[in-house]
């Protein structure tokens, strides 16, 4: 019976290691990720004319932050003003202020009403801009056209 004893003080002595290991990687990865700093990243524009949507990541592509008019309670057709364009910039900017971003590289995507105030809403929120980029894509010759009916 002394013997089966000591493997159980033994067996609730790993398991309190394991324990206490898991711990501390559980805080060390908390720690490290609300350290994280970084300099320069992404800002993705969506302007539709339904709404604005506004991503911002690192430049790996990772996601930092996002937020969009319809998240901020705008309904129907004032998600789509530059008015709600300017507050989403200024929500997402919030979100990002905990990684230390300082440059943003914006690249705009559609040809909503929001457009431009997304991007002022973004400088006045103390970024650095870099670079402004339009994506939005732009057919070269559209699909093919139907034959002619034949009577």
């Amino acid at each position: 019976m002394t013997g089966e004893k000591k493997i159980v003080k033994e067996d609730i002595k790993k398991e309190a290691d394991s324990v206490k290991e898991a711990e501390l990687l559980q805080v060390s990865s908390k720690a490290s990720k609300s350290k994280r700093s970084i300099f320069k990243g992404q800002a993705h524009i969506q302007c539709t004319y339904n709404n604005t949507m506004i991503t911002v990541s690192d430049m790996n592509g990772a996601v930092l932050g996002w937020s969009s008019a319809g998240l901020l309670g705008f309904k129907g057709a004032k998600k789509s003003t530059p008015y709600a364009a300017t507050r989403v910039a200024a929500d997402v900017s919030e979100k990002v202020k905990k990684y230390n971003l300082k440059e943003l590289m914006i690249f705009i995507k559609g040809v909503g009403g929001g457009r431009e105030s997304s991007i002022r809403g973004l400088a006045g929120a103390g970024f650095d801009i870099s670079l402004i980029k339009d994506i939005t894509p732009i057919p070269h010759n559209g699909c093919r056209r139907r034959k002619p009916r034949r009577v």
